[in-house]
């Protein structure tokens, strides 16, 4: 009896949720062209763990039509967010500046690890960040690592950004800089790419882990209709193991 309860009480709140979205009938969505299995880039559009994700929640929403649009550049993707030109971001990290044109959905739906990134045959002791301090590191224009990681680097560290990923391993490898901070997922992608996987190496522990999210842009007209409904629909997917799924899967789709 209490399961049937259970049921019909979830039946009624999705209901509830897909009536509130009725004014939203169409998303804009996007997100990091370069971050498999996460997402990436194809034929104008963002696939991926998270778009399909997104997607099946703003269909069990009544959402007629999402859009998934690859804007260019994961810094490009952010600014489509901040003058509304998307309505939805997904694998982005939380922090100060971006909560000024964003409202996150919670909770988050996946973790991601962040690496250090060395030349091969060199080494360098790394256990806390304090052991960077003194060393040239660079990363990605636009990325942010969570507001801990990103106030100890603009306070204690000297870390470059390039224009592309490509560019900050290049960077890496004409010692301009001693090491690079990268998502594990793209930058192994991105070496993959560059046939450079033997000139690099990855340390084992990772500078930080942090909590992924599908945000809203504070301009679009979605958010308020959409948000519960999506909290709700995040929360099922991640107790399921439904965003474990999907991302196995995108891993083969993008590998194999």
């Amino acid at each position: 009896m209490k399961k049937l309860l259970s049921l019909v009480i979830c039946v009624l709140t999705m209901m509830n949720f897909a009536q509130a979205a009725e004014q939203c009938s169409a998303l804009v969505i996007t997100g990091h062209p370069a971050y498999p299995p996460v997402a990436w880039g194809s034929d104008g559009k963002i696939v991926g763990a998270s778009p399909e994700l997104v997607m099946k929640i703003a269909k069990e929403l009544k959402v007629e039509k999402v859009s998934s649009v690859n804007f260019g550049s994961w810094e490009k993707a952010q600014e489509a967010i901040a003058d509304g030109r998307a309505d939805v971001i997904f694998g982005i990290y939380k922090d100060q500046q971006r909560l000024t044109y964003m409202n996150y959905i919670e909770p988050p739906y996946m973790l991601d690890p962040v690496s250090i990134v060395i030349r091969s045959g060199e080494q360098i002791k790394f256990s806390d960040w304090p052991d960077l301090k003194g060393l040239k590191g660079v990363t990605n224009l636009g990325e942010s690592y969570g507001n801990q990681f990103d106030a100890y680097i603009k306070a204690n560290l000297t870390v470059a950004r390039s224009k592309g990923v490509a560019q900050a391993f290049e960077q890496l490898l004409n010692k301009q800089a001693d090491y690079l901070i990268i998502g594990t997922y793209p930058g192994k992608m991105e070496a993959s790419k560059l046939k450079i996987l033997s000139k690099i190496q990855f340390l084992s522990k990772p500078v930080v882990t942090a909590d992924m999210y599908v945000a809203f842009s504070k301009k679009s007209k979605c958010y308020l209709g959409l948000k519960d409904g999506f909290s709700a629909g995040i929360k099922k997917a991640v107790a399921s193991g439904e965003v474990s799924r999907l991302v196995e899967a995108a891993d083969k789709q993008f590998y194999q």
